[in-house]
């Protein structure tokens, strides 16, 4: 009888999960809150619910591995502490989902929208996450590494304490997002947006952010040693204190930049633009310094390798 139950249960909530008299969706007492509730079918691995309307499902701590959610509606759904690894959600609605502390890693997340979505401890490793929407999403102390966020919006998101190390952000979008002591070790933000992110504390070692935007950064004490910062707007950013020793900063643009007690010993700043720039008490041990002529030069000409 139970698996009677379960198997028919099954079946209404891949009809619309849990929809009854005329549609209304139920909450876990039966009467209509505006939710569904399905947590007592704890294992729907492997399910496939595309195109399904799971909108503030109640699935936490489902098994839902391998399961495919392409372009399903999950919008403030609960899949805290889920088992998502391998899961789909091509061009799905994930907006303002709790999906904290959930495990997402390997799941594929093209296209979708996970705008103001709580992933806070979530494990995303090695996750597809190209071209998704994120704006405003918390991934505090979230677990990144190796995640493909190539072109995706992270514009506002909070990454405070986040593992991004080997990420790939290529040409991502993390305008005023929150990366305070976020790790970004070998991380790819080549021609990245980060103007006027927070960056206070943040590793990035060996990252490439070269001809990316970071204009107006708050990146005090941030570690950019060995980063390559290869034609990067530096314009008015904040870098007081920042250790950017055996850096590559050729041909960047750091006018009116704040670099006061900063480590620049064995950088290289080979035709950088230095116009207003603060080096007060900088270490320059070391350092390539432009000449005057060059850092003058809008099209400079000679090689940009490091």
């Amino acid at each position: 009888m139970a698996k009677v139950r379960q198997q028919s249960q099954l079946k209404r909530n891949r009809r619309g999960f849990g929809q009854r008299n005329g549609g209304d969706r139920v909450s876990s007492n039966g009467r209509d809150r505006g939710s569904t509730f399905v947590s007592d079918i704890a294992d729907l691995s492997s399910k496939n619910l595309s195109g399904a309307d799971l909108r503030s499902a109640m699935l936490q701590s489902t098994n839902l591995a391998g399961a495919t959610f392409n372009t399903a509606n999950l919008s403030q759904a609960n899949l805290a502490n889920a088992n998502l690894q391998g899961a789909e959600f091509i061009d799905a609605n994930l907006t303002e989902a709790n999906l904290s502390g959930a495990n997402l890693t390997q799941a594929n997340c093209i296209g979708a929208d996970l705008k103001r979505v709580n992933l806070q401890s979530a494990n995303l490793t090695e996750t597809n996450l190209i071209g998704t929407e994120l704006y405003k999403a918390n991934l505090r102390n979230a677990d990144l590494s190796d995640a493909d966020l190539a072109r995706a919006d992270l514009s506002h998101a909070i990454l405070l304490g986040a593992d991004l190390g080997h990420a790939n952000l290529n040409r991502a979008n993390l305008y005023q997002a929150e990366l305070t002591e976020t790790h970004l070790y070998q991380a790819n933000l080549h021609r990245a947006n980060l103007s006027q992110t927070h960056l206070g504390n943040a590793y990035l070692f060996r990252a490439d952010l070269s001809e990316a935007n970071l204009t107006g950064i708050d990146a005090r004490w941030v570690n950019l040693r060995k980063a390559n910062l290869t034609g990067a707007n530096l314009t008015r950013a904040n870098l007081r204190g920042a250790n950017l020793s055996g850096a590559c900063l050729k041909f960047a643009n750091l006018t009116e930049a704040n670099l006061r007690g900063a480590d620049l010993s064995h950088a290289d700043l080979t035709g950088a633009t230095l116009a207003n720039t603060n080096l007060d008490d900088a270490n320059l041990n070391g350092t390539k310094l432009p000449d005057t002529a060059r850092s003058l030069i809008s099209s400079p000409t000679p090689s940009k390798n490091c």
